[in-house]
């Protein structure tokens, strides 16, 4: 059996490298960072995690996620080319294809892109035309289908879980702008706490991004006392699990909960820019509701 060199940083990729690995029993080295380690260890048990260079040298080909958060992945493709090694990049979302591979205006592309539908397929043909691009159904939602099957909670339709992603951060470093796409994750709360009402949830969860600094989201539950609280840590399948609703902008935690059945809703403010969510997923837009539902807006 060959070995592969995972290198890892962001949550969001681990869990599709995670996945990946322990459907398909493969004997891996792993250069781990940042959230990927403790959602590889999640799936796995206890990693032994090495540094970059030796899990490439004693790797047969590697595989790799991408980060928005370090350039673990983008430096782990040139080294890994530089020694002779075969390189995969699996997609775990469906935006800022390009930007994944590029720091400081060089570009350190994969021999292969993997996905994990046939829309990332499309978007990434499109924008890597003269690259290799397999589709390989997602295996992290394969895992969410699985899992979520486990919890049995009893549900009033009052209870909501909002699913955070640190897009400031995201969009100051790349692009220098915190408010890039129009709204920050702040402004996405703000706006679905301000229509649960009509809605007719009672209670959110705020669930913080791994990315996020303690005690981000503590002004938005001061101010919202009797329908916020922020997640107490618990697997974020569990929490999908028992809420009734699970809200958020772009997140692939909202494809992952519509794989769990439950009613999804991208909470995009007005004047927001959509990226890739839409109806066609199956994902409602909470500013395209109907009228009747805006009495409280």
């Amino acid at each position: 059996m060959s070995t592969v060199c995972i290198a890892s940083h962001d949550a969001g990729g681990a869990e599709v490298l995670a996945c990946y690995v322990t459907q398909n029993g493969l004997r891996c080295r792993f250069a781990l960072e940042g959230p990927a380690l403790k959602v590889f260890e999640r799936h796995l048990g206890r990693v032994a995690v090495e540094p970059l260079s030796a899990a490439i040298v004693r790797s047969d080909w590697c595989l790799f996620g991408t980060s928005w958060q370090s350039d673990l992945e983008w430096r782990a493709i040139d080294e890994a080319k530089r020694a002779g090694r075969r390189v995969v990049s699996f997609l775990d979302h469906w935006v800022n294809y390009p930007e994944r591979f590029e720091r400081g205006g060089v570009r350190h592309l994969p021999d292969e892109i993997w996905v994990g539908d046939e829309e990332a397929q499309a978007l990434a043909l499109g924008h890597f035309p003269d690259l290799a691009v397999k589709l390989v159904p997602n295996p992290y939602f394969a895992y969410v289908e699985r899992e979520i099957a486990r919890y049995s909670f009893p549900h009033t339709g009052e209870r909501a879980l909002f699913v955070s992603e640190n897009l400031s951060a995201h969009a100051r470093l790349r692009f220098g702008d915190e408010r890039y796409w129009g709204y920050t994750e702040l402004d996405a709360i703000e706006y679905f706490l301000l229509r649960l009402r009509d809605l007719g949830i009672e209670r959110a969860v705020l669930r913080p991004h791994p990315s996020d600094p303690e005690g981000k989201y503590d002004h938005i539950v001061a101010s919202h006392p009797r329908v916020a609280e922020v997640s107490n840590g618990k697997p974020l399948l569990e929490e999908i699990a028992q809420a009734d609703l699970v809200a958020g902008c772009e997140s692939v935690a909202l494809v992952a909960a519509l794989r769990a059945k439950k009613r999804v809703m991208c909470a995009i403010p007005p004047g927001g820019r959509v990226q890739h969510i839409d109806q066609r997923r199956g994902v409602e837009m909470l500013r395209d509701l109907p009228a009747k539902w805006r009495a409280s807006a």
